[in-house]
């Protein structure tokens, strides 16, 4: 660095003395070697100076005009010999040629300035094309970071980079020089999203983003890249660094379903070689229970029995939990009382329902409903097996139905304890069962699940109400029919 700052005004010295030696050199040859006019001599001292300009500036060029106008003042101008000018018309010519000279200079370096922005600019078009390719390439968000850090330095010859990714808030740095850059300061210029470009210590940072989505930022140590070519660097860091979440996300949505397929298909082959054996048990359990048997057989058969029917259940239960996962369910709808629905559950829960009162508030004036009729049935079933299995005993229950706009709503309601606020948006998802009840209840933790299923291939939505100790209310709508009742 400091023999750069050294060898810099000499550099400059040189050219200039250059520039005088060249002009010099032309009014030698012409005043010594091939006598010509004066015309001759400014026109040859014009082209020399637009070379000068063109090789090396405007400040050499400005010192070779002020040495053609002395050369020619002195050497071809009378009185020959002096610098002194008798004809006023030499002092326009002088002033003329001065004027010419420094204006063809300033022409040609703003010419080649322009040419030299013009090709860099191409250079930086190329490059951010070259890294566009590598980006594209790219897999995970990870493996992109590290490509756009490796891929900045060797496309746009930058010392070193660095690349903090702000979402897993990580620093992707090329090498051990680009710890003059501060976290801090990576972070920051991250947040408030303004670059930082620091001449003195040759540091740049520019942040990354993607419209108002904030990614991270980039930090270069000894770049020479125009503020333009910094932001579109940063642009396409940002789509790529897009692009590669995008697949990230998209492979693990993927990967998620294919899970989710699995595991239906292992349910329903695993529900399906469980229900055979179970058929044979229960037909013969019922087939022995049939015939006289005294008390202590009788009961161990009776256990048999009940516990075939609740591995029946959770079997049928399993079944229904593939089926729904699998987008296997489907409704055969048609329109349907609800009362009938209601009454018919009622009917096929008599047993357990003994000493319970329910109370029914159907309006006279409810339409029918859009649904199939059985699965609707299960949906109550699985909201009345809830409220019995989580109230105390003796206590009512209320089923409700009302319109509400395009769709009936039916509620279940108990007087149970009630569910905690935290829980309420977990009750509904596979195998959850309440804190308080999961160790004394026997259950699975699929029915609610199931009774979800149902209501939503319906088109439908299920939720839940409920305030510790004061009882639960379950509810879910379904679509009314819309069309003409057949008579």
């Amino acid at each position: 660095m400091i023999t750069e700052r050294v060898s810099q005004p000499l550099r400059v010295t040189f050219r200039l003395l250059g520039s005088v030696a060249l002009v010099a050199a032309v009014i030698f040859v012409y005043y010594r070697i091939v006598p010509v006019n004066s015309l001759t001599v400014a026109l040859t001292l014009v082209l020399a100076i637009l070379g000068i300009a063109t090789w090396w500036g405007f400040t050499e060029s400005i010192a070779a005009a002020i040495a053609a106008v002395l050369g020619l003042n002195y050497f071809f101008l009378p009185p020959i010999g002096e610098f002194t000018i008798t004809d006023p018309e030499n002092w326009v010519a002088l002033a003329v040629f001065l004027v010419t000279a420094i204006t063809a200079s300033e022409l040609s370096v703003r010419a080649r300035r322009r040419a030299a922005e013009a090709i860099a600019r191409s250079r930086e078009v190329e490059r951010l094309y070259m890294l566009g390719q590598v980006l594209l390439l790219s897999g995970s968000v990870r493996t992109a970071a590290r490509e756009i850090v490796n891929s900045i330095i060797r496309t746009f010859e930058i010392p070193a980079a660095v690349f903090f990714d702000q979402s897993n808030h990580e620093f992707f740095r090329s090498d051990e020089r680009t710890t003059s850059i501060p976290d801090e300061q990576l972070q920051r210029i991250a947040e408030i999203g303004e670059p930082l470009i620091d001449q003195d210590q040759q540091i740049a940072i520019v942040p990354v983003r993607l419209g108002g989505l904030a990614i991270g930022s980039l930090g270069f140590t000894g770049c020479t890249l125009s503020t333009a070519a910094l932001n579109a660097l940063a642009n396409l860091v940002a789509i790529g660094i897009e692009r590669a979440r995008s697949i990230d996300e998209a492979n693990k949505a993927e990967a998620a379903r294919q899970s989710e397929v699995l595991k239906a298909t292992l349910l329903d082959a695993l529900a399906h070689d469980l229900k055979t054996p179970l058929t044979s048990i229960k037909g013969a359990v019922t087939h022995m229970l049939a015939k006289p048997r005294d008390a202590e057989e009788q009961e161990l058969l009776t256990i048999a029995n009940e516990e075939a029917d609740r591995l029946n259940r959770i079997v049928v239960e399993v079944l229904e939990m593939a089926r729904i996962e699998a987008s296997k369910l489907h409704p055969d709808r048609a329109p349907h009382n609800i009362e009938d629905i209601v009454q018919a559950t009622l009917k096929a829960h008599e047993e357990s329902l003994k000493g319970r009162k329910v109370a029914l508030q159907i309006p006279e004036s409810l339409p029918p409903a859009d649904v199939d009729f059985e699965f609707i049935q299960q949906v109550l079933k699985q909201l009345l097996d809830n409220s019995l299995k989580y109230s105390r005993a003796g206590t009512p229950l209320t089923i409700a139905t009302e319109l509400a706009g395009e769709r009936i709503v039916i509620s279940v309601a108990d007087q149970g304890r009630g569910i905690s606020i935290a829980e309420q948006h977990k009750i509904f998802d596979k195998f959850y069962r309440g804190l308080a009840w999961r160790d004394n209840v026997p259950g699975t933790g699929l029915g609610l699940s199931i009774a979800k299923g149902i209501v939503e291939a319906h088109g439908g939505k299920i939720w839940v109400s409920s305030e510790p100790g004061k009882g639960t209310v379950f509810s879910f709508a379904v679509p009314m029919f819309k069309g003409e009742l057949v008579r």
